[in-house]
């Protein structure tokens, strides 16, 4: 490390420049190999003292030195929360498309702790002689520019081209992108001539120099052809950090430190310092004493800390969102930002919002809310952004997340009563009430959320024998469309209870459930593979099968148009028994409706059924299903729907099976309403016409539709989803609860309709 004396980088021009970065400490580690702990040990010990960043210098032909690299892995292993760095790693001698995959991974396995310091090479004798080619100086620097691009497109995961490159240095021939990295990891280059100058300003997020290798003035300087090469490629300068490098100096107090950083700070505009210092005394002393005064006294003396949002960024903002009046206290995700793509679009819809805001907790939702309110654009409620009507998404418009709630507890342990907040997912719950006997019938999918589900319905694989999931709710949390917060239960505001339950979508932000759940071992969990050649016939011998069938039996049918000739069916089902004979017994008559091709049955968990792998959200494009609800397969409709099924009008075709105890519940007792349909229909197609076109022969069939499986939003399909006397009961409720219908962007039921 440079044995320099802190000094002040004198300016050649007036006034202050504060770039405004909130203030970070480093520290700035000798990577020695003997002995090969100590420079962990170092990173464990900033990471204790409360340093932001830990970096480590990388030169990969000193064979005194372990591999920057190798070490940095190990001390992301090692440590919790401190930032990590290589300050600044060898790009030449480093190929940039495996240092992106490898910089992407460490960031995952890090949880985003990862920054990027690149640098061009230096000490080009020694990397000559390990096989490296000598690079003039322009010739690094255009490398790595070329670095830079690759690493930057190899992270642009959501892209589904193929990557190719043909540089000068790197060519890259139809490589996959990805894996993306956990966060928006910053490229720090370490730059002290015109030429990487400029190439900070234009490209970098950072610039990392160490002082000892600056004269008087280069940072001044240094910064005027960072701003100006930032204006040219009309970025924001405040958009890059700077970043220095000091050096220790045993003996010098707190006072002086303050003294001589603070104008690197406020005049220099520098907003990451990193100590460079192998000596834990002088660490802690730098911790304890410096770090805290300088905090203190950059508090009295600066008012303009805080982000900055890029050229970029701001660029992709939407129209009717006012940006700059979003609370401070909420977290919030932009289309320019990195992250949009994990969160623009549902498991079956694309979407482009035009801000996605990550509530914590229910006074973010209420802020969030106010917010929403004030903006002249569509508003979406996610849960977990599963559900096949894809509403929970949108174009340009605000989306509230409720994914970071998902808190599970037992409330009582006598009356099986727990709370679930509304951004769990049904594994989650299905695995907390596993240790307890415990389980709560709720939909098919364990990546579903719990918000969307439990305020439509929840036809899940105890329906017949427990009831829906709406069936098994006790309480209910709210944030009203007016922002104010309501409790509604059976015993307080009953009305608006009974609304929740199948059209809580229209009335407010559900943001905990209470459920009383069911004692539920292990169950029977078959797996059937039919011919389908005679699909009308299958439809028709599963359906009355399941009509007989006792009520610990839940199945589900899916069917797809023919392929190659071939006409295939699947049945998947529950048998809520673990005794071998009864499963068995359940499944005979189904295996018996066609032609068996394969099947497995298996005693598990209901914990096991639900525990799905994550699937990825990203949809694409507008789906296109329709649902009804039906009370028996009769023969003229299933020779209907089968003559649908082989026109390869529908791509998937699903029957529930539902009946039973749903069925005992009734009709008014709720919003979701048509209880006596023993099974729930859904049909997705590729063409919205064809499909509606096929679907209104099968309409005579229906007694109404489920709303979770439906994509048209038109207003007839309000009538199917409610009787009269239901619809006219929840329009006076809207008008009550959100006369303004803020709530109108999720199968809205208008309070100024018929």
């Amino acid at each position: 490390m440079q044995d320099a004396r802190i000094r002040r980088a004198g300016r050649p021009r007036l006034g202050l420049v504060d770039y405004g970065h909130p203030i970070e400490f480093g520290t700035f580690i000798t990577p020695v190999n003997d002995p090969p702990q100590a420079a962990v040990a170092r990173a464990q010990l900033s990471e204790q003292l409360g340093f932001d960043l830990v970096t480590f210098q990388d030169h990969p032909y000193q064979p005194g030195f372990l591999d920057t690299w190798t070490l940095l892995t190990w001390v992301a292993a090692q440590t919790s929360t401190i930032q990590i760095s290589g300050n600044v790693l060898n790009v030449p001698m480093r190929p940039a498309p495996v240092l992106a995959r490898a910089a992407a991974s460490l960031d995952l396995l890090s949880e985003g702790r990862l920054a990027l310091g690149l640098g061009a090479g230096a000490f080009w004798d020694a990397m000559v002689a390990m096989g490296f080619p000598r690079r003039t100086p322009a010739e690094s620097v255009e490398q790595l520019a070329e670095a830079m691009e690759v690493i930057r497109e190899v992270w642009r995961a959501d892209s589904r081209d193929q990557l190719r490159v043909d540089g000068k240095y790197y060519q890259l021939k139809g490589a996959k992108r990805g894996p993306a990295p956990a966060h928006d990891v910053p490229i720090w280059l370490g730059a002290y001539k015109p030429r990487m100058l400029r190439l900070v300003g234009a490209k970098a997020d950072g610039w990392l120099p160490s002082l000892g290798y600056l004269k008087p003035g280069d940072l001044a300087r240094g910064n005027a052809i960072i701003d100006e090469a930032a204006a040219g490629a009309g970025r924001d300068p405040r958009e890059i950090r700077r970043l220095l490098n000091i050096s220790g100096e045993p003996g010098k107090g707190a006072a002086q430190w303050v003294d001589e950083l603070l104008p690197l700070i406020l005049d220099d505009g520098v907003g990451t310092l990193i100590l460079g210092s192998d000596d834990p005394l002088e660490l802690q002393r730098f911790a304890e004493e410096v770090i805290p005064a300088v905090r203190a006294e950059l508090s009295t003396r600066r008012t303009n800390a805080g982000p900055v949002r890029s050229a970029v960024a701001l660029a992709a903002r939407r129209e009717g969102i006012d940006y700059d009046a979003l609370p401070a206290s909420l977290t919030a995700v932009e289309p320019g930002d990195f992250g949009y793509a994990k969160v623009r679009s549902t498991y079956m819809r694309g979407g482009s919002p035009g801000l996605v805001i990550k509530a914590r907790d229910v006074e973010q939702v209420v802020t969030a809310l106010a917010f929403a309110r004030e903006q002249k654009v569509p508003l979406a409620v996610r849960s977990a952004g599963h559900g096949i009507s894809g509403r929970s998404t949108n174009d340009g418009g605000i989306v509230i997340d409720l994914s970071e709630m998902r808190d599970i507890s037992v409330l009582s342990e006598a009356d099986r009563l727990v709370r679930v907040e509304a951004g769990a997912r049904w594994k989650d719950v299905a695995a907390a009430l596993a240790p307890h006997g415990w389980a709560l019938s709720s939909g098919d999918y364990g990546g579903v959320g719990v918000g969307g589900l439990a305020t439509a319905g929840g036809i899940g694989w105890l329906a017949r024998e427990h009831g829906l999931t709406i069936d098994h709710l006790r309480a209910a949390d709210l944030v009203l469309a007016d922002g104010s917060r309501m409790h509604v239960s059976e015993t307080e505001h009953p009305d608006l209870f009974w609304a929740v339950r199948g059209a809580g979508a229209n009335f407010g932000v559900v943001t905990s459930f209470e459920f009383q759940v069911d004692e539920v071992g292990d169950v029977g969990f078959g797996q059937f593979v039919f011919d389908a050649s005679d699909t009308a016939g299958l439809l028709e011998r599963w359906g009355a099968a399941m009509e007989a069938a006792p009520r610990d039996l839940t199945t589900n049918l899916i069917v797809g148009a023919p392929r190659r000739g071939q006409s295939l069916a699947q049945v998947y089902g529950v048998v809520n028994s673990s005794t071998p004979d009864t499963i068995i017994e359940r499944l005979t008559p189904i295996a018996e409706i066609a032609p068996l091709l394969d099947q497995q049955v298996q005693l598990v968990p209901y914990a096991g059924v639900m525990n799905v792998p994550d699937a990825p959200h990203e949809g694409q494009g507008d789906p296109v299903a329709r649902s009804g609800l039906i009370d028996h397969l009769t023969p003229s409709f299933c020779a209907a729907a089968a003559a649908l099924i082989n026109a390869g009008t529908a791509y998937f075709f699903q029957i529930r099976s539902v009946g039973g105890a749903v069925a005992d519940v009734p009709e008014v007792a709720t919003a979701y309403s048509h209880r006596a349909a023993n099974f729930s229909v859904v049909a997705f197609g590729a063409s919205k016409s064809r499909l509606d076109a096929a679907w209104a022969e099968l309409a005579t069939h229906f007694r109404g539709l489920y709303l979770s499986f439906e994509t048209d939003q038109s207003p007839e399909r309000l009538a199917e989803a409610w009787p009269p006397a239901t619809l006219a009961r929840l329009r006076a409720l809207k008008r009550e609860y959100d006369p303004a219908n803020v709530f109108r962007d999720n199968f809205n039921i208008d309070p100024l309709g018929d």
